[in-house]
């Protein structure tokens, strides 16, 4: 029996996508599952965004050892590691930017680590699309 999961979007614009991700582990857990795809988004330009930037994160992580947000690249690019509840502003730094290695699709992907029957995860990520030019 799969895990139980799901996302609903809560914000969905040229400039902002913003999601909550659930996890409820039960016997598969999640290794790069793609949690936000680019090319299913539409910047201010009306293209595909160049780059997801992560601006906010909540997380209320319950039971993992840790849960582990990447860009989806030929190798993948941690963005940030989650344990415990929270909640992060990279807005002033200028957010949390894919460095765009090679290959791959900039696509934000979860993995999950240390998991355990009834483990789970509740992740709030906003995020702004950078249009390309």
């Amino acid at each position: 029996m799969a895990d139980t999961v799901d996302s609903i979007v809560l914000e969905s614009t040229p400039k902002r996508y913003i999601v909550r991700l659930f996890n409820v582990y039960v016997d598969t857990g999640e290794s790069a599952v793609v949690k936000v795809d680019k090319s299913g988004l539409v910047a201010s330009n009306g293209l595909e965004p160049r780059d997801l930037i992560i601006d906010e994160i909540e997380w209320a992580i319950q039971g993992y050892s840790k849960v582990t947000l990447l860009w989806e690249h030929d190798t993948d690019d941690e963005a940030v590691v989650l344990t415990g509840n929270g909640y992060a502003n990279y807005w002033s730094s200028g957010g949390l930017k894919d460095p765009r290695s090679s290959g791959g699709t900039g696509d934000i992907v979860c993995t999950t680590t240390g998991a355990a029957a009834g483990n789970s995860y509740n992740i709030t990520l906003n995020c702004r699309l950078q249009a390309n030019g």
